[in-house]
């Protein structure tokens, strides 16, 4: 695009005092906090220069915009009447699945598992900055893998297709396509999380036998829904049972999924989550009857790895915004960045900023681990980071639009998408309390989970007395696994205790010291920026200027 050379003397009035938009950028290269974290996690750091300057484009940025405006429109029938179920999307949606489909956003963890998480962790971050939205169908394509595992025949047909690096958005059959994507619908009006008392019923398919069942229910929830099959749960006679929906049935038909409506969410817009019915459609059975959650929770914790590190992308994007504002903006004869109290408050940004996304990544180093301890560590500490970091973000986000005050608030300003998007990764995929609740039981039926959380806990001791005294006083306070009714305390105090002994492992001693001051031993008030910092200056200086 050309650039756009406004007027700044108008009839009425000189424009002054107002900072331009912030133009184009390289996501990678202009993030100190990010480039530490995914180089001491062991992230390909290649892949990331190149994505990070692919997707801080100004082409990309104007195209994430547009496809939160834009937004996806349900065409039930064609004009004869005739059911087609189709989604269409502005093109700038399909420019950015293109972009991170073809980066490796979903495949690069199945094709080398050497830093192959953690790099799709740190593309998560980046592309949460941009538009959240498409990132949805883009990681429930990443996370399905596993579970298709359950299936061999399936998985050897599938697999490759999701790993294609190709985005091919056209509606036809799988084998028609140069690449595949995958949805999932799990949730039903009558049980939510409690997916064991879903109701849509799985009957194996008379004509064929096997692993071929056809389905009829709702799905309360179904996310992009124009994805080539989803996984779902229904109720087959040996109990609930996972399966892979396509939607064109293996002879070439529009299989028998019915989209109702599209969802008028608060936020994450450019994604067209749906309302469905199953009218006899088509499915196979992945893995036995009755392991249907132990089938598709493979692909709930991979979806969860990157509903821990969205947030963190989520609240960079908000403070890029805030500290490009309070560089160029004066009030008082001073420059907003040069005041002391704006500087308290953007430093006690960066500290909670830099634990999410050290934490997050830290996690994902644990999925490209092979270990069963590692596996056990990624268990536990995916659930904790999306807990925190998700409580913390909405809150973040607010402030950083208020550091722009009305300027913020309106549209044309980034931050309403970021602010709507910030309880999303929250709710989905267990909302807090499901996720406390999860915890508890992983600790109590999984012993190793709690041996390598505390090990960890533990390896960083020694470095700062604040840190040593508070993780004494929470096995005094916590000897063995709470009652129900403390599992959020319980799990709040074990996921700062955790990014804190990230940040002294992994952290400049600053940003840890900070971190365990304020967060840890808890000297600071309630809001961001109720907190003393030796020099906010140093902090700020992870910041680029």
């Amino acid at each position: 695009m050309p650039p756009i050379r406004p007027r700044t003397d108008l009839e009425t009035h000189e424009v002054q005092n107002q900072p331009s938009a912030r133009e184009g950028g390289d996501l990678w290269q202009d993030d100190v906090i990010l480039r530490h974290y995914a180089s001491r996690m062991g992230a390909d750091q290649g892949d990331l220069a190149s994505f990070g300057r692919l997707m801080g484009h100004e082409d990309l940025r104007e195209a994430g915009r547009v496809a939160n405006r834009i937004t996806p429109e349900l065409q039930v029938f064609d004009r004869a009447g005739r059911r087609i179920d189709e989604v269409t999307f502005h093109p700038a949606y399909h420019d950015l699945m293109q972009a991170g489909l073809e980066a490796g956003y979903a495949a690069r963890p199945w094709e080398d598992k050497t830093g192959g998480h953690t790099t799709h962790a740190a593309m998560v971050y980046m592309m949460a900055g941009v538009e959240p939205g498409v990132s949805c169908p883009m990681t429930m394509t990443y996370a399905a893998v596993p579970s298709l595992k359950a299936n061999a025949a399936i998985a050897a047909d599938w697999t490759p297709r999701l790993m294609s690096r190709r985005y091919d958005p056209a509606s036809r059959p799988v084998w028609e396509k140069s690449g595949a994507t995958l949805g999932m619908a799990m949730t039903e009006k009558q049980g939510g999380s409690d997916v064991r008392a879903n109701s849509t019923v799985a009957t194996p398919d008379g004509a064929t036998g096997g692993d071929e069942y056809r389905l009829r229910g709702h799905k309360w929830f179904c996310s992009a829904p124009m994805c080539d099959g989803f996984l779902t749960l229904a109720q087959a006679a040996g109990g609930l049972t996972c399966f892979l929906v396509p939607r064109w049935t293996p002879d070439g038909e529009r299989n028998g999924i019915q989209v109702m409506r599209l969802k008028d969410k608060l936020g994450n817009r450019a994604n067209a989550s749906s309302e469905i019915e199953y009218h006899d459609a088509f499915a196979w059975r992945l893995g036995d009857e009755g392991k249907g959650v132990k089938t598709i929770v493979e692909m709930v914790h991979h979806t969860r790895l990157d509903t821990a590190m969205a947030p963190a992308g989520l609240m960079r994007a908000a403070l890029a915004e805030a500290h490009w504002w309070v560089k160029g903006r004066s009030a008082f004869q001073r420059r907003l960045i040069d005041q002391p109290l704006m500087q308290s408050v953007l430093a006690d940004m960066v500290v909670e900023l830099e634990a999410a996304t050290a934490l997050g990544l830290r996690v994902a180093k644990a999925y490209d681990a092979d270990s069963e301890p590692d596996r056990a560590f990624a268990r536990i500490s995916v659930a904790l980071a999306k807990f925190i970091a998700n409580k913390r973000c909405p809150n973040f986000i607010y402030e950083a639009m208020e550091c722009l005050g009305g300027v913020g608030y309106v549209e044309e300003s980034p931050m309403p998408l970021l602010y709507r998007e910030a309880p999303l990764n929250s709710i989905w995929e267990g909302s807090g309390n499901v996720i406390c609740l999860d915890i508890l039981r992983t600790l109590a039926r999984e012993p190793l989970a709690g041996e390598v959380l505390f090990a960890e806990l533990d390896a960083a001791t020694g470095a700062d007395r604040q840190f040593d005294l508070a993780l004494k006083d929470f096995k005094t306070r916590w000897p063995s696994i709470p009652p129900e009714a403390e599992a959020r305390w319980y799990t709040e105090r074990l996921a700062v205790l955790l990014q804190g002994a990230t940040l002294l492992q992994h952290a400049p001693d600053a940003i840890a010291q900070a971190f365990v001051a304020t967060r840890v031993a808890g000297d600071r008030g309630d809001v961001i920026g109720s907190a003393s910092y030796a020099d906010s200056r140093v902090i700020l200086g992870r910041l680029k200027v």
